[in-house]
């Protein structure tokens, strides 16, 4: 079985910045892509950033400038550092993973429980 667990939410007053991490750990052969999504109440889940093994990296247009995505892919560990955060940068943030748990398998998409991201003004 493989578990995302991820750390770093909070209250944040506007202007703020927080760190969120996220590491993989169980029966894993590789991890390709690794990213935080957000849920907003009333929302869907949204991509916010995501980051490929080779370093490659994508945000949505809401937080470019703002966040950035990081991995040590040693540690199997995603990282989210926001900056300036907004009222609207508030939901819960889940990790994702995608990866394969043997050379030969298909890829599998893992989710952290979320984290709780609160930004007041």
């Amino acid at each position: 079985q493989v578990q995302l667990v991820e750390s770093g939410g909070g209250l944040v007053q506007a202007g703020g910045s927080l760190r969120l991490s996220c590491a993989a750990s169980g029966s894993i052969f590789s991890i390709n892509v690794m990213g935080w999504y957000r849920q907003a109440p009333g929302k869907q889940r949204e991509l916010v950033a995501a980051i490929t093994s080779g370093g490659s990296t994508n945000y949505a247009n809401s937080v470019k400038g703002r966040f950035t995505i990081s991995r040590d892919n040693a540690k199997n560990t995603v990282y989210l550092h926001m900056n300036s955060l907004k009222p609207e940068d508030t939901a819960v943030y889940y990790c994702n993973a995608e990866g394969k748990r043997t050379p030969w398998g298909g890829t599998l998409h893992y989710w952290g429980q979320g984290t709780q991201v609160t930004v007041s003004e």
